[in-house]
């Protein structure tokens, strides 16, 4: 969330950044909140200032004998104006807060202009993208050609956009999570959590999703809370300093999970309706990191190279993109998305997003530290996908596809599946 003080200092600046994104700033009304507010403020000040100083001449007045009887009429009239303007007051803040939720970060000037991945600038590329000799498959047909994959009886289950993994497909994904939760924690110096995934609406409002994106979310609710399945374990991990102030001898802090993620995907229906690129669930080993603000760019570009190192591990090509300022996350000024080689699409799909949310999470959950003065200030968080299970399978499945309909899995899993190989068949190969 914004400071209302730092848009109307940025003005026109601020509604030209917040352009490059598709918003458009109401400068006036936010001006009009503001002044309202410090209005109100100042009135509720002087209110209780006059009424305290009537309190004194009753109980002065008193003590002197005096007639109290118009001082109390008097004190009487002034605890209902004060009672009033606190309601007014509180109303106004509402409104103020209820606008300030609306509004998205704003976007860095690296960001590209535009609105789509079209308009995403090409950082680097790493790693061949694989040639065959032959036609390659998508994920989809090798996986139901091995019985690894079984999207029919998912949609017996649960209806379309879930799959069921099966055999060494589990095997797989269990692996593939175990790999990149031991290179996280024993390399990157994350701590792993494990977290709810069942959240509150407080909790969804700190990192973003509420209350502009109600629709992606599953809700639910027990007893006399409302409660929201996690769309990403970004939600709980990063909301666990909510409301409370980090020595900045603890920071940075580097915390991941490896959770199930659940979301409706409103809107995006006649997209990615195939296989394992857009799911209703699907799993996902989440990178959090909460800094001073001064360090969340140099935190960003670390969280970066963690991702890639999983990307390498798994012998997988892929390229790094600096996404448009219109096609960023609502809370994200500036996002690095990783995209992976799919062979059976014949191009990049993001695979992992690492954002730097600056101090807009922070002030919207209340994360704080103290600046060199000791004074509490915002802290800045970034987060990033460490990656996600199913379209990592899917471009393990699509890049290391042999002729006879097989697998070769990437040596940084054997260890972890105890095979090297899955046959045409779908059986396990120890090689």
């Amino acid at each position: 969330m914004h400071d209302a003080r730092v848009l109307i200092d940025l003005g026109d600046e601020a509604v030209r950044l917040l352009a490059r994104r598709g918003y458009t700033l109401d400068l006036s009304a936010l001006e009009a909140l503001q002044s309202r507010r410090n209005s109100g403020i100042q009135a509720g000040d002087e209110l209780r200032a006059r009424s305290k100083q009537v309190a004194q001449e009753v109980q002065r007045t008193a003590k002197q004998g005096g007639d109290v009887g118009e001082l109390k009429e008097t004190a009487r009239a002034l605890k209902e104006q004060v009672q009033q303007n606190e309601a007014e007051l509180e109303q106004v803040r509402q409104e103020l807060t209820d606008l300030l939720l609306t509004i998205p970060n704003l976007p860095d000037d690296e960001a590209p202009d535009g609105f789509s991945d079209a308009d995403a600038r090409e950082l680097r590329r790493v790693g061949e993208p694989p040639r065959f000799d032959f036609t390659p498959k998508d994920h989809v047909d090798l996986g139901e050609a091995m019985g690894i994959l079984d999207f029919g009886r998912a949609a017996k289950l649960s209806g379309s956009r879930f799959s069921v993994l099966r055999g060494a497909g589990a095997a797989l994904e269990r692996a593939i999570a175990s790999l990149l939760l031991d290179v996280h924690t024993r390399r990157h110096g994350y701590v792993e959590h494990a977290v709810p995934y069942l959240v509150n609406r407080r909790t969804m409002t700190g990192t973003g999703q509420l209350p502009k994106f109600e629709e992606d979310l599953f809700k639910t609710g027990v007893a006399d809370r409302d409660l929201f399945l996690i769309p990403t374990a970004e939600v709980p991990l990063t909301n666990l300093y909510a409301d409370e102030i980090v020595p900045p001898a603890e920071l940075p802090l580097a915390l991941t999970a490896y959770t199930p993620c659940f979301r409706s995907e409103a809107g995006s229906y006649g997209r990615d309706t195939r296989g394992l690129i857009r799911m209703h669930q699907f799993s996902k080993v989440e990178m959090v990191r909460i800094c001073a603000a001064e360090q969340a760019r140099e935190q960003m570009q670390l969280m970066v190279s963690h991702a890639e190192a999983c990307l390498q591990e798994l012998e997988l090509a892929y390229r790094v993109v600096a996404l448009a300022a219109g096609d960023t996350g609502f809370s994200a000024q500036l996002t690095y998305d990783l995209e992976v080689w799919l062979p059976g699409q014949e191009t990049y799909r993001e695979i992992s997003s690492v954002s730097d949310f600056g101090t807009f999470q922070g002030r919207r959950a209340g994360i704080r530290t103290r600046d060199e003065k000791g004074k509490p200030t915002p802290a800045a968080t970034i987060n990033g996908s460490g990656l996600p299970l199913a379209r990592t399978i899917a471009a393990v499945l699509e890049q290391h596809q042999q002729a006879d309909g097989s697998v070769l899995l990437p040596k940084a899993l054997h260890p972890y599946l105890g095979f090297a190989r899955i046959a045409a068949d779908g059986t396990p190969v120890e090689e």
